[in-house]
């Protein structure tokens, strides 16, 4: 029912004057089942860690994953399984805190890391990679809230422990831990690397996983490395909307290079936020998937 009246003209414009948010702004829709209470358990595996890897995950959610797109999070499981590294989804979380920090809320913020730290800490000083699918919130435990708590020792042991997706994956690969045998052929893909992605310098994994891909089977790479222009919360809201969809356009321009089959982005906001404005530039995008997605297809996996 919140879907169906999200998509009215009339709903979008009440939600405009009493929340703010712009009447033109793509937004996500409310999945009918969460990814946390969906997601399968994985297969029985064997614990293998390598010279730089945990051979076991534990996965973050993430609100974005849990309650607007869980496939997301579905296909990491797919491709953990497919690579028979165990995985648990952690016991209980609540938001990281990125979007109260963007808005400078810090009395929010500390009551999601005083609600994630112990939970999160637990599995870091079992051993657990702890592995989250939205840059954003990987980047929060990363590196916010130890800047925000220096002396704190969960917080470090969290941090230490906390991998983007394919940060973990291509280290696997340095292991020699990773299934590289790929089976679809993916055509062009226009890919995008999120702001959240490049600020926790660790170098360009996921285009590193699709090059990687490339060398099987058919995949012709176009990497955009610019802000899409979404700015977390700030791209949907009614003074900056149409700021937002500006600062993006060079973004919208580049990744219809090519007529790719695909377009991908790390941050599945800055994702919609492209394709929007690449519909809006009359070059609207083939099929939007995220990377996870597209990695789950070349391995061939249902």
């Amino acid at each position: 029912l919140a879907n169906a009246a999200n998509r009215t003209r009339t709903a979008r414009q009440v939600m405009e004057r009493v929340a703010g948010v712009d009447k033109d702004a793509w937004l996500p829709g409310l999945a009918s089942r969460k990814f946390r209470s969906g997601a399968p358990q994985a297969a029985a595996s064997q614990v293998v860690n390598g010279e730089k890897t945990p051979g076991k995950v534990a996965i973050f959610s993430t609100c974005y994953i849990n309650y607007n797109e869980p496939g997301i999070g579905l296909d990491l499981l797919k491709i953990l399984d497919h690579n028979d590294i165990p995985y648990v989804i952690v016991d209980k979380e609540q938001c990281c805190g990125m979007p109260k920090l963007e808005l400078g809320d810090l009395e929010s913020v500390e009551r999601s890391w005083r609600a994630n730290m112990p939970v999160l800490a637990k599995y870091a000083k079992a051993g657990w990679a702890i592995v989250s699918a939205i840059p954003s919130c990987t980047l929060m435990f990363k590196q916010e809230i130890p800047l925000l708590m220096p002396d704190n020792a969960d917080a470090k042991a969290v941090q230490d422990a906390m991998w983007d997706p394919f940060e973990y994956l291509m280290a696997r690969k340095r292991d020699g831990l990773l299934k590289t045998e790929f089976a679809q052929p993916l055509g062009n893909v226009s890919y995008q690397i999120p702001c959240h992605g490049r600020v926790q310098n660790i170098g360009k994994k996921t285009e590193e996983m699709f090059k990687l891909i490339g060398q099987t089977v058919e995949l012709q790479l176009h990497t955009v490395e610019r802000c899409s222009g979404h700015a977390g919360t700030y791209g949907v809201k009614t003074p900056y909307h149409p700021v937002a969809m500006k600062i993006g356009k060079p973004v919208f321009k580049s990744m219809a290079k090519d007529d790719p089959d695909f377009i991908s982005s790390d941050c599945a906001l800055a994702g919609h936020h492209i394709a929007q404005g690449m519909a809006q530039l009359g070059t609207p995008a083939k099929a939007l998937r995220h990377p996870l997605s597209l990695v789950r297809m070349a391995y061939g996996l249902d």
